[in-house]
């Protein structure tokens, strides 16, 4: 069976920069994971206020800049953030179906010890070659912790919760590698192993929508990211599953508000959508 996170993390790449987070850089586009090897963070604002105490070793995972609130390190803690950037920002599905903040001890990510034991190591130590280590490291444990998110049971809806389903990420899966496929109730259904009803009905708690809601708003994300890198509107209506940029244009517009064109233009990208 094809990897399910790997299916996500290839459409939608996740980045890693110990350097940017230590200067501060792209606070207000970029994520943040805090790692703390000992002592404990401090959190203020309200998205903040539901947290449990953060005493390392342990991280902190804010996927997008949560306007009002802040974090730091208690005195004489031993940690470190790095700015992680989702392709395509609050648009990134894995942003949507993570928390606005979560902490994590270490040892609630199973067979990460090794890995947290080596980027503390690396962290606090001026070895050559420790920014680009640190980086892939940080990475690694990202996907570390989508992973202990889906197989946890922690996750009551959403995208993670519908991946860690036995049979709906069967059909997830299968949606997510081919949106343009013309999909149908039946057809996801019999590729889950589930009746219709049975189907419909487990997507819609596991997810909070009904597979076509969801195949619209994975292939708009999809013709989203197309856009950001210059792909012309005609070649995004084929690929994700349009016949047409008319067809196209009024999905865009109801998913996201806006058009194809309006929308580049609110991302401030350049570039004609046509």
């Amino acid at each position: 069976m094809v990897d399910r996170l790997a299916v996500l993390l290839d459409r939608f790449r996740v980045t890693a920069d110990v350097d940017a987070a230590a200067a501060g850089a792209d606070a207000d586009t970029a994520g943040t994971l805090w790692l703390v090897a000992s002592g404990t963070l401090l959190a203020y604002g309200d998205a903040m206020s539901a947290l449990p105490a953060m005493c390392g070793p342990g991280l902190l995972l804010v996927p997008q800049p949560l306007p009002g609130s802040r974090v730091e390190h208690a005195t004489g803690a031993r940690a470190f953030a790095a700015r992680l950037r989702f392709e395509g920002g609050a648009d990134n599905p894995l942003v949507r179906a993570l928390p606005a903040a979560l902490w994590l001890p270490a040892g609630d990510v199973p067979g990460a010890a090794g890995l947290f034991a080596l980027l503390f190591e690396e962290a606090f130590d001026a070895r050559c070659g420790r920014a680009v280590l640190l980086d892939r490291l940080v990475e690694a444990l990202l996907v570390q912790v989508l992973r202990e998110r889906m197989e946890s049971g922690a996750l009551r809806g959403g995208l993670l919760a519908g991946m860690a389903h036995p049979r709906l990420r069967r059909a997830l899966v299968a949606l997510h590698e081919a949106p343009a496929r013309d999909w149908s109730l039946a057809s996801l259904a019999q590729v889950a192993g589930m009746s219709r009803s049975a189907f419909a009905q487990a997507f819609r708690e596991a997810l909070g929508q009904t597979p076509g809601h969801y195949l619209q708003g994975w292939r708009i994300a999809l013709a989203q990211r197309a856009l950001r890198r210059g792909r012309p509107l005609k070649r995004i209506a084929e690929e994700v599953g349009y016949g047409s940029e008319a067809a196209l244009s009024r999905a865009f517009k109801a998913q996201a508000g806006l058009s194809p064109r309006a929308w580049r233009q609110a991302a401030g990208l350049r570039g004609a959508a046509a």
